[in-house]
């Protein structure tokens, strides 16, 4: 199946880097959630009929062909991770036309260049997109959405390519590197990934990839890096070779946002899965090949009124570390799957998916201390859902106190007094949680939220959480809130006390980059924040000091174009966070 470009752009639509999300729900003065699920989005903001063409169905929105296929592109690049490729919306509002058309395009073009604190990001404020680009955005939302593409076996089939084929790689680790704290650093506009060496800050090459790479996801092993674009694209990077470089490639969807190895033993490397935003379906790989082996639709009935949802994306899946399972986060549906990998293959195998019932929206999450627990955010409804892997029941749905979590895998202390805790910060408020995770050693905490702390400014913005055992802090970022200050820096708080300890600043040449990301070295004595940036910007790796708080490095340069996510090896093999 042979589909040109500009289809595929119209039809697919991810969000500007690998984590943003919209808002949803009106916001008070530190920005804590209203009532029910409205928000500060382009649909849905302030009252009243909205814009001057508000309610005018002569209003001119229409667009030529030539505009057409750039707002097609744009949605692509910059809208539909939260609006959803039909435009029916999840972590951001429904804006299907019946909607748009009604807040005019006055209305919608200072939606997009403003945002608002509720996570919506200020497309136009931030100069992403230029004032002839909002224009061109505010008419298009308001025309009909454009029927996206289906993608089946034979097209996934067509796509894989085996650059260096098993028997050819090495057998051993490269000598004189301590390859386990090497970094991957999603290079986003670029559709690149770059590699470094976490011991001597040194640039060991950079990899080819998909657009807009979502996530690096270590095999069991920690040997390969599995790298999953926003354009569905699949590549496998081989750590063990003397310059890490991709060996295979696969394009399983069209538009994708997770991607996990198998992790049990026995089955370490084994199998790969991606999950599919468009179409949505889980595609099941053999994981040092990337060949494609079982795909599966997530399209189904969700949980709240048995509604059947035909765009029911996959949003996070994460590998038991106890059992040969991968837990599947169904957005749209509310589903969680337990997907059993032991009997995939032969004649007689076969595909067990346990169904369990949560909420809607889920989007991402990550384990407990234990690794028994899995929590998710089910962020339009401001709460977070636990399940336990071993007894594969719902135990819990916690209303955070916040708007829209956002955890990414979140962050786990042993607090002195309230025992082990797991923590979320949020898009649409500056509250951060800490949800108590120990049912049996402190129950009087457990799937509580026992500590909900504001972190300085109003507005939320925070998209990562992140702490190490050897640390004595938790980092949290703030890139989608709409004050630059804010955006610029990271916050540090207090593992002890659980309170705000300082506020750490970009250093001046990169304001109004946004700081976004933190991640640890190995040992825990690190952390790194990306230096985001435009595409005509150069940014940085920004290297903390983890005890003194102070700048120690900048890793910088002509190729480090638009870093965003960045991930240690070690720490995503053991899922250190």
């Amino acid at each position: 199946m042979n589909i040109p470009r500009h289809w595929l752009l119209g039809a697919l639509a991810v969000l500007t880097i690998s984590f943003v999300v919209v808002g949803c729900g009106p916001t008070t003065g530190n920005g804590a959630k209203g009532n029910g699920n409205g928000g500060n989005t382009v649909a849905d903001a302030g009252g009243g009929n909205g814009g001057s063409n508000a309610g005018d169905e002569t209003a001119d929105w229409h667009l030529s062909d030539a505009d057409m296929e750039r707002g097609k592109q744009i949605f692509f690049e910059r809208c539909a991770g939260c609006h959803g490729v039909l435009r029916k919306g999840a972590t951001g509002k429904n804006i299907e036309p019946e909607n748009t058309r009604k807040k005019g395009t006055a209305y919608l073009e200072a939606m997009i260049t403003n945002g608002s604190p509720a996570g919506m990001p200020e497309w136009g404020k931030s100069g992403i997109l230029s004032p002839d680009e909002v224009k061109l955005m505010a008419k298009y939302v308001q025309n009909p959405v454009p029927a996206p593409p289906e993608w089946g076996m034979p097209d996934i089939k067509a796509s894989h390519k085996v650059f260096v084929p098993v028997s050819e790689r090495p057998t051993a680790p490269p000598e004189g590197r301590n390859w386990e704290n090497y970094f991957g650093v999603v290079l986003r506009d670029a559709g690149k990934v770059a590699i470094i060496d976490g011991d001597s800050y040194e640039l060991v090459n950079i990899v080819d990839s998909g657009f807009a790479v979502h996530i690096l996801r270590s095999s069991a092993s920690g040997r390969y890096f599995y790298c999953i674009g926003r354009d569905g694209k699949v590549t496998l990077i081989d750590m063990w070779m003397p310059k890490p470089d991709r060996v295979a490639e696969l394009r399983p969807v069209l538009e994708a946002r997770s991607i996990e190895g198998s992790r049990f033993e026995g089955y370490e490397d084994k199998y790969a899965i991606v999950g599919g935003y468009w179409p949505p379906a889980v595609v099941i790989m053999d994981g040092e090949t990337l060949e494609p082996l079982r795909m599966v639709s997530s399209s189904g009935y969700e949980v709240d009124e048995g509604t059947y949802v035909r765009e029911a994306r996959v949003a996070a899946i994460v590998a038991d570390h106890h059992h040969p399972t991968w837990v599947v986060n169904v957005k749209e549906t509310g589903q969680m799957w337990l997907l059993d990998y032991s009997n995939l293959e032969g004649t007689e195998g076969s595909l067990k998916i346990d169904i369990i019932e949560a909420e809607r929206y889920l989007h991402d999450g990550g384990w407990d201390l234990s690794k028994r627990y899995f929590l998710v955010a089910a962020n339009a409804k401001h709460k977070v859902c636990v399940i336990d892997t071993q007894t594969q029941r719902l135990v819990a749905t916690v209303d955070t106190g916040g708007n829209t979590p956002h955890p990414g895998r979140g962050a786990n202390i042993n607090h002195p007094a309230h025992g082990p805790l797991w923590a979320t910060g949020h898009i649409g408020s500056n509250h951060v949680a800490f949800i108590g995770t120990d049912p049996e050693g402190h129950s009087e905490n457990a799937w509580k939220v026992v500590k909900l702390l504001e972190l300085p400014g109003a507005g939320g913005g925070n998209v990562f959480i992140k702490t190490h055992p050897n640390s004595k802090h938790i980092y949290a970022d703030r890139p989608l809130n709409p004050d630059k200050m804010l955006a610029d820096s990271i916050f540090v708080l207090d593992k002890d006390t659980l309170e705000n300890k300082k506020t750490l600043v970009i250093p001046e040449e990169y304001r109004g980059h946004k700081a976004v990301h933190i991640e640890y070295n190995r040992a825990g004595t690190e952390v790194w924040v990306a230096a985001w940036g435009r595409k005509d910007q150069t940014g940085a790796i920004l290297v903390y000091d983890d005890k003194t708080l102070e700048l120690k490095k900048v890793i910088t340069g002509d190729w480090m174009v638009t870093p965003t996510g960045h991930f240690n090896v070690y720490n995503t093999v053991h899922d250190v966070y």
